[in-house]
């Protein structure tokens, strides 16, 4: 297992420009898991070759004795979610920009386990996968041509912590996260299973061309792949809405757009 400050790196010298899918909470296996949405989705895009996907945790339930979640109320048993994860993202596992754990795949008070990590491995992505968090670089264009623009695009992907009833405290506590990084262009996150995107920006000095300018970045908070019900309706949690976001990096010149 690579440490988090280990930096992946993609490069793509062909592509005008890409498109990424940030992919958390799925909760393969819990009773409310949009199970049927989410094969539909991924078989969608083997058909378009510039779509990619960045795993921000909880992809399976993963419920045991000690979790939230509630064991009898499991669809399948977490080996059986495993194997059923895997078999979804194999004919997408070499559109996998990174991967990272999510709280419900941490189980290391009951066990020294991590079933997202076993999920990589058996998608041959082991170097793909952080723990904790994933530092990002994809670099756009062939370097060697001359008088060529290559942009490069750095992102940040963790799955959050914490808790909020409403957006604005789950936004506070994201952008907060961010300003801690510098240089990064977007951080991805999941946990909220509240879509959204917020463009808070950076006062950059630029000492050496006697420059202060603003620096935007972007924060975005991944969907839910669960219906409204159960867990969120016993602790009064308010229903959202299951808009996907994409990300698209340019290729000819570094813009990077997000829609929902």
């Amino acid at each position: 297992m690579l440490s988090d400050f280990t930096l992946i790196t993609h490069k793509f010298p062909d592509r005008p420009d890409l498109k990424i899918y940030p992919i958390a909470d799925v909760h393969l296996g819990a009773a409310e898991c949009m199970q049927k949405e989410w094969r539909e989705f991924c078989d969608s895009l083997t058909d378009d070759p510039n779509a990619y996907v960045i795993l921000a945790g909880d992809l399976i339930n993963n419920a045991t004795r000690n979790s939230v979640s509630n064991i009898f109320e499991e669809t399948m048993r977490p080996r059986e979610q495993k194997a059923a994860m895997v078999e979804m993202l194999r004919p997408l596992k070499d559109r996998i920009l990174c991967m990272v754990s999510g709280n419900h795949e941490r189980r290391n008070k009951d066990v020294d386990d991590d079933p997202s990590y076993d999920i990589a491995c058996k998608l041959d992505i082991e170097d793909l996968y952080r723990e904790n968090v994933a530092f990002v670089k994809i670099q756009m264009g062939k370097q060697e041509q001359s008088g060529v623009i290559n942009p490069t695009y750095t992102l940040t992907v963790t799955h959050g912590s914490g808790g909020g009833v409403l957006s604005g405290g789950v936004i506070n506590r994201n952008e907060r996260f961010a300003y801690a990084i510098d240089g990064c262009d977007a951080l991805i996150v999941g946990h909220s299973h509240k879509p959204m995107v917020s463009q808070p920006s950076k006062i950059y000095i630029d000492a050496r061309n006697n420059k202060v300018s603003l620096k935007p970045f972007k924060v975005v908070a991944a969907t839910s792949w669960l219906s409204w019900g159960g867990y969120a309706a016993q602790k009064m949690l308010l229903p959202t809405s299951h808009a996907l976001q994409v990300l698209t990096l340019a290729g000819h010149k570094k813009k990077m757009s997000v829609t929902m």
